[in-house]
């Protein structure tokens, strides 16, 4: 079973000048026995921290002797997107521990027992950057760890400070240094690691250069990941400004996998925008990159949004349901209806989770993964991406306004009902295709195109709202249905369906108005200026 600690922490570095009175001279070694221990008398003094942010003592821990061995693919995959995978025996937390990145100084840490194998739960969370490739070692650290707390007046940790003394091994390449780093403990306000940094300038110790031990260690003894090799036109043309944000939609993509693995919230749907994007970018761009490749990707990249859609729309409507639940005064709410809705979305939340895990498992998955890598690596350029981006790009974008201006207008001129919902569910998705086609142009055509942007997700968050509603009202009929062949009663769940009628009918009647505004942004923006 793995659990997962949120790490907030900062790793310090001496000055060439101070790391030389000790050990840590931050350069290869080869001159001795690779496991040979720095006596801890070498070590550079660092500096009183008492008194800074709060910090009423500093209480020493003892040493504590750590043994890591760093897996990853032989072309360092794991590495090269900033994530570390280690067997590490030794203190405290022995066990295996992945660290996947979150932001500056903030890490997720998951861990799992002491196996001898990488253990699957933390296979399943790389599997988006190891693929088909194979996990081995591939550096061993053995660090010496000086421990004191930093404690405030109550005696309470505020966080660990460690000196580490750290040997590195690569095959035969050696290298030691040492470096300080200052973890924060739960609930503690960063503010104390900018503190401590400002403490530790003064005494002339600097922010470490590498991200983490291990790129530090695959630095110095010659084996940092390869730069990733994409090809593309010449910078600030169509095809530049395309690739790159397709670029960032792949790497979005790739990024969210360990997230909606761990179920965290939200992961879903960041990870099918990314996916939406990409397909939008494919049609919207045809001038810029060949359909005939472009398509088989987007008709995949569909088909994997709507594996994972069940499980995001359930998300969604449950909640839905809960709020207007939770709206209603205690006399309209009859039978068990809290426990109603619980089974229902206990049920099909399972099942939509069981089936977007299974999606991600699968080796289709991993095809388009691929896929796309080796598009965006080799891109299928057409005569339009050779040209400056200024010229190319608001043809397009004004283009998906247009076809969203055409979707609006067929659902307003239809009767209100089945027809009208289709057709609005349509204009729905132009209005996110406008706006993504926008969001991509905004680098190259500023302003202008971030204005469209805005003013198509208003379109586009009416019309969801509308979509959500018309969804509503099936899962509440369903819900009826099963309450009734309980012997319960269906009063409750008819007075929500009447609830999403009125919601509905309030969004179609600001359409008009919401469209008009939209309209009015789309003719006085100049995207060629």
């Amino acid at each position: 079973m793995a659990e997962t600690k949120r790490e907030i922490e900062r790793k310090f570095e001496f000055t060439q000048a101070d790391a030389g009175r000790g050990s840590g001279s931050g350069s290869p070694d080869r001159s001795g026995p690779p496991d040979r221990k720095p006596a801890r008398k070498d070590r550079p003094r660092l500096p009183d921290l008492t008194g800074t942010a709060g910090v009423e003592t500093v209480s020493p821990q003892g040493t504590v002797d750590l043994d890591a061995v760093y897996w990853d693919t032989p072309d360092q995959r794991l590495a090269a997107d900033g994530l570390t995978l280690r067997r590490r025996t030794g203190g405290a937390d022995a066990g295996w521990h992945l660290k996947l990145p979150v932001s500056p100084d903030v890490r997720d840490e998951v861990r799992a027992p002491l196996s001898d194998t990488v253990p699957d739960r933390l296979a399943e969370l790389v599997r988006s950057r190891v693929r088909d490739g194979r996990l081995e070692p591939q550096v061993r650290l053995r660090s010496s760890r000086e421990v004191s707390h930093l404690l405030d007046a109550d005696g309470a940790v505020l966080a660990e400070l460690s000196t580490d003394t750290v040997r590195a091994r690569r095959g035969k390449a050696r290298a030691t240094w040492t470096e300080v780093e200052v973890e924060l403990a739960d609930g503690v306000d960063p503010e104390l690691l900018d503190a401590v940094e400002r403490r530790f300038r003064e005494e002339g110790l600097r922010v470490c250069e590498a991200p983490s031990k291990l790129a530090r260690a695959l630095t110095e003894t010659g084996g940092a990941p390869p730069a990733r090799t994409e090809t593309g036109p010449a910078e600030d043309t169509a095809g530049a400004r395309v690739l790159g944000y397709l670029r960032e939609q792949r790497d979005t993509l790739v990024a969210q996998d360990p997230a909606v693995r761990r179920d965290l919230p939200d992961s879903v749907h960041q990870m099918r925008v990314a996916m939406r994007r990409m397909r939008s970018a494919f049609k919207t761009y045809r001038k810029v990159l060949d359909r005939a490749a472009t398509d088989p990707l987007g008709e995949e990249l569909r088909r994997l949004a709507a594996e994972l859609g069940v499980a995001r729309d359930q998300e969604v409507m449950a909640e839905r349901l809960l709020t207007h639940l939770g709206e209603l005064p205690d006399t309209l709410r009859l039978g068990p209806v809290r426990g109603r809705l619980r089974v229902w979305d206990t049920t099909r939340g399972h099942a939509a989770r069981q089936q977007a895990l299974a999606a991600l498992d699968s080796d289709r998955y991993v095809a388009l993964l691929d896929a796309l890598d080796a598009l965006l690596a080799d891109p299928p350029l057409r005569e339009a991406a050779g040209r400056p981006a200024e010229e190319v790009l608001p043809t397009a974008v004004t283009h998906d306004f247009e076809r969203l201006a055409g979707r609006v207008e067929t659902a307003l001129d239809l009767a209100p009902g089945h027809d009208r919902d289709l057709a609005l569910h349509a204009a729905r998705k132009a209005a996110k295709r406008a706006r993504y086609a926008a969001d991509a142009a905004v680098p190259a055509l500023g302003k202008p195109a971030a204005h469209l942007s805005k003013a198509a997700k208003k379109v586009q968050t009416l019309l969801g709202d509308h979509q959500d509603g018309v969804v509503a009202r099936e899962a509440l009929r369903t819900i009826a249905v099963q309450a009734t062949a309980a012997g319960e009663s269906a009063f409750t769940w008819g007075l929500l369906y009447g609830r999403e009628e009125s919601l509905a009918e309030r969004s179609e009647r600001r359409l008009p108005e919401v469209w008009r505004k939209a309209a009015a942004v789309r003719d006085r923006v100049d995207l060629n200026g």
